[in-house]
């Protein structure tokens, strides 16, 4: 059932072009970013009698698919929680830093785009950054695109993960060196 405040039928038209960017940006999968789309669909008719109209029909939508979202980054994320030790002194090796806590010369950071603004290279950076961002492992993307796109707060994603504060500050380390690597090797 729904209520007078909302427009179903005008959904598709109005919505779901906007809806599919926003998830596709997050999840990397065309595939899932449409399921996710018509799953926000039916999740919004079945919950419609209970929108009050303090908010437009897409911020409400994409309320929606934000958690829907959230869920697919658990689902794909359930298995990785704990490193596995080879993995784990495979990321060791990957250090940037030395013991005292200063960058090893030959990982210095370099800048990755000029100071002078320029459409194109912004567009190719954005490029090399997808590709960099689809190599990190389920549950780092899942972190960081929280942080970084949604900009949510670390509760919210520890919460929505179902992960330590911990594992969380480990992880958006380790997602920052792995992002700046491959940007290094495949930008500069």
């Amino acid at each position: 059932m729904t209520n007078d405040h909302l427009q179903p039928a005008d959904w598709v038209t109005n919505h779901a072009d906007y809806l599919y960017q926003y998830a596709v940006k997050r999840v990397n999968d065309a595939d899932i970013a449409r399921d996710l789309v018509q799953d926000t669909f039916l999740a919004a008719l079945e919950k419609a009698a209970a929108f009050e109209g303090r908010s437009s029909e897409r911020t409400w939508l994409t309320a929606i698919i934000k958690f829907k979202i959230y869920d697919v980054y658990r689902e794909k994320s359930g298995s990785l929680k704990e490193l596995r030790t080879e993995e784990h002194e495979a990321l060791q090796q990957q250090d940037f830093f030395n013991d005292f806590g200063h960058w090893i010369p030959a990982h210095y950071p370099e800048n990755f785009i000029s100071t002078e603004p320029d459409p194109l290279q912004a567009k190719e950076f954005g490029e090399v950054l997808k590709r960099c961002m689809e190599k990190l492992p389920a549950l780092w993307l899942s972190v960081f695109t929280m942080k970084h796109l949604d900009e949510e707060t670390t509760p919210v994603i520890c919460e929505s993960l179902r992960i330590s504060s911990s594992n969380y500050w480990v992880i958006v380390h380790r997602a920052k060196l792995s992002l700046r690597a491959c940007l290094q090797k495949n930008w500069i």
